[in-house]
């Protein structure tokens, strides 16, 4: 068996973000591992799929950028708003297809327009089941 499959549910992480989140994957593509729905690449949607991190931290955020100066240089995180333009990067050969696209393995990356990186912490798959 391969690298686990990452549902609705999993943890993620970003490199500048403060804290964990949860995705989001919507049923479009019927496919359930977990019980839960699996995702594939296309599940990069700010805000829909990939909520806050609570706090960001990268200087290349305009927000952060603006309030790290209006602090004489001390850096000073400001609120996450994901800016997730492109599909994850996958982690492998990919080997499913979810719809159009292949499913999201752990080893997925994506990129955040702000300079972070996001990683799936816990990608919630136990067992995968397809209808």
């Amino acid at each position: 068996m391969g690298c686990p499959h990452v549902c609705s549910g999993a943890t993620l992480q970003c490199s500048f973000g403060a804290a964990p989140t949860v995705l989001n994957v919507l049923p479009v593509n019927r496919t359930l591992t977990s019980s839960m729905p699996a995702a594939n690449l296309l599940d990069h949607i700010p805000l829909v799929n990939i909520p806050t991190f609570g706090m960001c931290s990268s200087i290349a955020n305009p927000m952060v950028a603006a309030a790290t100066a209006a602090a004489l240089g001390v850096l000073t995180p400001m609120p996450c708003i994901p800016a997730t333009a492109a599909p994850w990067i996958p982690g492998g050969a990919p080997t499913v297809l979810l719809g159009p696209m292949p499913a999201l393995d752990a080893n997925g990356t994506l990129m955040c327009t702000w300079a972070g990186v996001i990683k799936v912490a816990m990608p919630g798959q136990v067992t995968e089941l397809v209808p």
